[in-house]
């Protein structure tokens, strides 16, 4: 039996979308917001040397500066205004997630509905301007201390380029914050996810170009391109495989009986995804990773010994930086799934609604149930995720090819770029939807 929604979404076509004004104006909201963004990447922040900086960020765009500045759609190298992108936002919101599972009075808080994540989100953005004005602070003073062959990065070093450092990038943050959460209600998608997209999809044209320039000049064979392309092409149909597979349970509903009727008890199923966490995990991970070191990277040369060996151990491509990576990855694909998804209430609000897993007591037999399965798939969903995020990087840094795209960055494209066509998809539905008892409504009256 195909359903209502199925079918209409099997006759909807370019018609029905140029009825839908309301889908039109959400997109052309989005691209409005998303094109804001691009233009903010250009723009420099006072008093640096543009020369000079480019000098020295061409000596370690190699490391993981250089991953930043493609979550930043090229921001950092450029040395713009949104030069820390959305980055602390991230930070501050892995750390009040993990406050309220830790905290009780977070916890509690978590609890009160509306009013109480209200207040978290308040947090957060009290956090975030926090983490900006301490990375920000951190980058002005190392920039103080650098220099490329055309001379010193700062014009004219002190407090004044400090404070007006501090209050532009802190700025850059917190309006691509509220952009993010603009996109989210007025447009198609989540806000933050779109951003670091786009900063990401920025890239792809010049990096492509690249591509084919190092096999022009000889720096890389014809059969290296063809793999490169072909690691592409897999890595992107193993997300798109993983991302829509799932685990569905068979719940099974009794008879129910109105008045004289008996109405005929009702199966339907619990889809569990594959990989509940999403894009959440490498984009933590990712934050996590450039929080500490964003500061010294600038500062190379000038910090203290152990500050430096640590960057240098972190540098992308390292041991170390791989397994952090991939232990952070596994770690906050567990958590975010612990935090979007609770068996117990899921149990709860079957044995409500009178529903039941065939062979599974209702009650906290079904939470364990659920919450068995679910473990057991997400270990098949963080281990994924390492795969597609590292795995690529591996086979790169090994082979010694500079390329732009790694697994992170692909599974956040194609992640981000399914679940906004899944938004557009059932906004259709609902137009059509709309339709059908507009129709209804004018039989009726008709009558």
């Amino acid at each position: 039996m195909v359903s209502a929604a199925e079918q209409l979404a099997k006759n909807m076509n370019f018609g029905s979308f140029a009825k839908a004004t309301e889908l039109k104006n959400r997109l052309w909201f989005t691209l409005g917001a998303l094109l804001v963004y691009r233009l903010g990447t250009f723009i420099p922040i006072p008093g640096v040397n543009p020369i000079a900086f480019a000098e020295a960020f061409k000596s370690q765009s190699s490391g993981i500066l250089g991953m930043f500045n493609m979550f930043a759609g090229g921001a950092v190298e450029r040395l713009a205004i949104f030069a820390l992108n959305i980055m602390p936002y991230i930070s501050a919101s892995i750390i009040m997630q993990l406050m309220t599972s830790v905290v009780p009075s977070m916890e509690a808080l978590k609890k009160e509905g509306e009013a109480g994540r209200k207040q978290i989100n308040q947090y957060t953005r009290y956090l975030t301007v926090a983490l900006a004005a301490f990375q920000a602070y951190g980058i002005a003073v190392g920039l103080e201390g650098s220099r490329g062959q055309s001379g010193a990065v700062v014009l004219d070093p002190g407090w004044f380029f400090r404070m007006t450092t501090v209050i532009t990038l802190v700025g850059g943050t917190m309006f691509l914050m509220w952009l993010g959460e603009q996109i989210t209600a007025r447009g198609v998608g989540n806000g933050t996810s779109l951003i670091i997209m786009a900063g990401i999809v920025a890239g792809l044209p010049s990096a492509i170009a690249g591509l084919f320039e190092l096999t022009r000049q000889g720096a890389i064979g014809p059969v290296m391109l063809i793999g490169l392309l072909a690691l592409m092409l897999a890595t992107v149909a193993g997300i798109v495989f993983i991302e829509r597979a799932q685990r569905r349970l068979l719940i099974q509903y009794p008879k129910r009986q109105m008045g004289n009727k008996v109405f005929q008890g009702d199966a339907s199923h619990l889809p569990l995804k594959m990989n509940t966490s999403g894009v959440i995990p490498p984009i933590f991970a990712s934050s996590l990773l450039l929080l500490p070191i964003t500061a010294a990277q600038f500062a190379q040369g000038s910090g203290p010994e152990w500050l430096q060996n640590i960057v240098a151990m972190l540098g992308r491509g390292q041991p170390l930086y791989f397994a952090v990576y991939v232990a952070l990855i596994l770690f906050f694909a567990f958590f975010y799934t612990a935090v979007v998804f609770n068996p117990q209430e899921t149990a709860d609000n079957l044995r409500k609604y009178g529903g039941f897993i065939p062979g599974i007591r209702p009650g906290a037999k079904t939470a364990e149930f659920i919450d068995y399965v679910l473990t057991r798939i997400t270990v098949v969903g963080a281990i994924y995720l390492a795969l597609i995020c590292v795995l690529p990087e591996v086979l790169i840094a090994y082979l010694g090819v500079p390329f732009y795209f790694g697994g992170t960055s692909l599974l956040i494209a194609v992640s981000v770029t399914m679940d906004t066509v899944a938004q557009i998809q059932s906004h259709l539905v609902a137009q059509q939807y709309e339709g059908l008892i507009k129709k209804a409504k004018l039989k009726g009256s008709s009558r």
